[in-house]
Parts: C-alpha cells; structure tokens; sequence
C-alpha cells in the first residue's frame, strides 16, 4: 500500500469535504488519531460563541431562559434522539456528565425493581462504570456479578446469560468497548436481559456519532454517552441520558434537582417530579457548554449516520490494512475486530514498546491514545480524518518502531 493508495481513497470520499469544517485540520504537522477521546472543534464555532456572548446572554439577559434556555436540555437531547440514537422524542436529555448520568439512571434501574439487589457489570468495562456500580452496591447493600469476558470478543448473550437469575436487577454494559473497539449485541443482550426480568443500563460514548444506533428499536431500557468523542463537545462537555417511555415514571432517579420538579419557579417545601423526561433533570443545564455540540449537530444532521458509518469503517479497514503491511512485521498485534460488522470507530494495536514511545509520538506531532498495558489507539473520526492522515501516521509510527527494535 502506498500514499497514493491513501490519495485516492479521500478523492473518492464522499465525505472528504467536511473535514475542512473543523479547526487544525490544516496543521500538516499535526497527525491527530484520538478523535474517540476529542473530537476537534467545528470551525465556525468561535463565531457561534461570539453571536451567543453578544444576544443570547449579552442582549437578552435573563429572558434567554423563557426564549428558549429552559427547555434546552430537552430540545437538544431530542434532536440527538432523532439523527444519532434511533429514538423518539421526550425520552432524552442532554446535561451532568457521564458519571453523574449512569449514577442516576442505575440507582432509577434499581428504584424500578424494588425486589431485586444484584447488578452485573463486566470487568472489562471503562473504570467509572465498573467504580459507579461499586459505589451503588455499597450505597444501596446490593451485591455485584461481575462478567469477565474475553477481551478479544467482548461481552456476548452467552456471557449475560450464565449470570442471570431473578435477583438481577440491572445489567451495566458498553455498546462499543472502550479498548478493543468490539461492538455487543444490544438487541440480543436486551432481550435475553429482558427474559430474564431485568434491566440494562447501556454506555454509548464509544458509538454515539460513529456508530448507528436504534434504542427504541432494539427496546433498550436505559443509555447515556459522552458529547465530546464522535459528538466534537469539547472537553468537559455534558452527556446525555436516554429513558425508554415506560420507564420514566417508575425510574425515581436519585439527584432531586429544582429544574426536575414538576413546577420548579413555585420553590415549594416538597419535591414533586415533573411529567416526563424531564424529571431526570437535576440542576440548572449548563447552556453554554451545549454549544460546541449543537454545532457538530449541523453535520451530523447534514452527512447523515449512514454515511458517517460508511466510513468509519473504511477508516478503521485501511488504519488495519496499514497494521498488517508496516506494523505486524514489527510485532505489533491488533487488538481490535478485523470484522467490520463488530468493530466501531477505533482500533487499538498492541506492542511492549509503545509505553515508551507514546511520548516520543506525542512530541512529534502524531496523536494516537495510549491504553495499558503496551495498546495505542487509533481513534478515526469519519468528518475529521483523512485516509492520508492515517497512512501517514501509522507510517511515523512503524519508523519509531523500528528505530526502537
């Protein structure tokens, strides 16, 4: 394969033309392969903040949250219901972090099975998810079944199934594993969780943007994700929470907030929840911080998630095609799916080395991730990344590894 291979494929990229629309992507020495961790910032942000800073807040004050601030938390979580989750309006909101939202949507999980104590949770899973469970069943005396897959496959239905019995009230798990890229099968997983009278509690960060999602269709019960990967948030930026229809009302989540009650401008001596979605609201959204992803909203909405998978994983095949030609004969071991079908937007690539050159990569300007013990990841965002860029990179990586040897 050679860099004209790379040329040619971004002069056939239907997709190839946004990458202008985000800032650095001009910088030639600059090799940016962890948009999975940050997402770069749409160009014309700093225009958006400015018009916000002079009307929005400068102009209108106060009167912003009548005109349109209140209900933003809603509106937005309804527009990324709509172009990214498969989801239909009034089940989603946008605020909290991460962390926050999985405390309150396991401790809603667990409200709605009041006769059952036990949450799984798998091993393999991003530290705060398994650190969130941990807090919960000590918070609450529930017990904890903890799945210890394989890490090359990831959490399967036979895997949720061997834990399963009818003191299991809410399952944890991630749509796309955080190290290996391996996609689980929701829709099996949710129903076999669903056979079994429990809930499940889906993380998204590693899908939301980059890989199609269909929550109502696949009947998942709870999700929330992070703004600032796929979704180009910024860092920081808050998270989204999704609650299936049914559930909003049986779900008491635990952070009663002044802008989840049911009349918050009343201020009354009792907290009554508000109808609705917007219940799982806690305190006052943070608007300003909602801005860099309703920017990235215009062309997600404009590139469509179709295509944004496309190529993704054209992406993700070339980055692996590149491991096998200039990485494997060094050592390097892929550590993601080669089939495409349960691979999402990153691949991670294994070598003894690479805790020792992560530094050296850093420093010259070519950005992949690191992950213990000896993984970089090659995180592909489908708006942002060229196929040039990743050659390019994967190439710099190879020389320093063969300096290293």
């Amino acid at each position: 394969m050679t860099a004209m291979d790379a040329a040619a494929l971004d002069a056939a990229d239907p997709l190839a033309s946004f990458r202008d629309r985000f800032v650095g992507t001009d910088d030639a020495g600059l090799l940016y392969l962890d948009g999975n961790s940050l997402g770069r910032p749409v160009r014309d942000l700093p225009g958006r903040l400015a018009e916000f800073v002079e009307h929005e807040w400068g102009e209108r004050l106060i009167r912003s949250w009548d005109e349109g601030w209140f209900d933003q938390p809603l509106t937005l979580g309804d527009r990324l219901a709509r172009h990214v989750l498969g989801a239909a309006p009034g089940q989603t909101i946008v605020g909290d972090s991460t962390t926050v939202s999985l405390y309150k949507l396991i401790r809603g999980a667990l409200s709605a099975q009041p006769d059952r104590r036990t949450i799984v949770v798998d091993r393999g899973n991003f530290p705060t998810d398994r650190y969130v469970v941990q807090g919960i069943a000590a918070e609450r005396g529930a017990e904890i079944a903890w799945l210890d897959p394989d890490p090359a496959a990831g959490v399967t239905i036979d895997d949720v199934r061997a834990v399963l019995s009818d003191d299991v009230a809410v399952i944890v798990l991630s749509h796309v594993a955080y190290r290996s890229g391996y996609i689980a099968d929701v829709p099996g997983i949710t129903a076999a969780a669903h056979e079994a009278g429990a809930l499940v509690v889906w993380d998204l960060c590693h899908s939301a943007g980059a890989v199609p999602v269909e929550l109502d269709a696949w009947g998942v019960d709870f999700a929330t994700g992070c703004t600032y990967k796929y979704l180009n948030g910024g860092p920081g930026s808050p998270a989204f929470s999704y609650v299936r229809a049914d559930l909003i009302e049986r779900a008491a989540q635990p952070i009663q907030g002044w802008m989840g009650a049911r009349d918050p401008f009343v201020m009354g001596p009792e907290y009554a929840a508000a109808d609705g979605i917007r219940r799982f609201v806690s305190g006052t959204p943070p608007v300003f911080a909602m801005l860099p992803m309703m920017a990235m909203m215009d062309l997600v909405e404009e590139a469509g998630m179709d295509r944004i998978r496309a190529k993704s994983v054209a992406l993700t095949e070339h980055a692996i095609r590149l491991h096998d030609e200039l990485l494997a004969p060094l050592g390097a071991v892929l550590a993601s799916p080669r089939d495409a079908s349960v691979r999402g937007g990153h691949v991670t690539v294994d070598h003894p080395a690479f805790p020792e050159l992560i530094g050296v990569l850093w420093r010259d300007g070519i950005v992949p991730d690191f992950r213990r013990p000896d993984g970089i990841r090659l995180g592909l965002s489908p708006l942002s990344t060229s196929f040039a860029e990743v050659d390019a990179a994967i190439r710099r990586i190879a020389d320093e590894l063969a300096r290293a040897a």
